[in-house]
């Protein structure tokens, strides 16, 4: 907060305006010398005498923040006149939005995984060994194809084994026609 006097350069409104600041100048503790392009931009979208009604207003302790406010909406016009910090606001809850969707699959691909790494024991299917069946673990890229609904882009028969076994999977030389059928001749 810069004050100005008589002998003092004049503040960024009076320079800008071109007349003499006085002592009691309503601009001067909020437009400093040194940031002349502040009160531009603020005369620019709202004018100088709207500035000083609205600072005439206001209680003393209140004329920073409104300077702020008006400050920081003429900046953002000056940028973009049609949005100002609207455009500002609205691009930044866009980000949000998106970053929000981000995060939420993060933490449902990481809630997948951990779940597919408990161990599973399957019964094992009468006549065959006792090892435990699990189903595969995912690979990476996986969640998005699930998110497809296209579990790879073929048909994949389902992860989790059957508790029981095909015919074809008993014999061992894998002769179709073996064991007997309408294929024996």
């Amino acid at each position: 907060m810069a004050s100005s006097s008589s002998y003092n350069s004049p503040c960024a409104a009076c320079k800008f305006l071109r007349r003499k600041c006085m002592p009691g100048c309503i601009f001067a503790p909020y437009f400093p010398p040194e940031e002349p392009q502040k009160f531009a931009n603020v005369h620019k979208i709202f004018g100088a005498s709207n500035v000083t009604k609205l600072l005439n207003e206001l209680l003393p302790h209140q004329r920073e923040d409104a300077v702020n406010s008006l400050a920081y909406e003429a900046e953002a016009r000056v940028r973009d006149p049609v949005y100002g910090c609207v455009g500002a606001i609205s691009f930044l809850q866009r980000q949000v939005q998106r970053l929000q969707k981000e995060l939420d699959a993060a933490n449902a691909d990481l809630i997948r995984y951990a779940c597919n790494e408990i161990p599973t024991a399957l019964p094992a299917p009468p006549g065959t060994s006792s090892i435990h069946h699990m189903p595969p673990r995912p690979r990476p890229g996986d969640h998005f194809n699930r998110r497809m609904g296209n579990e790879g882009g073929f048909y994949q028969p389902s992860a989790m084994p059957l508790p029981y076994n095909f015919p074809w999977n008993d014999n061992p030389s894998g002769d179709i026609n073996e064991g007997g059928g309408e294929g024996n001749m």
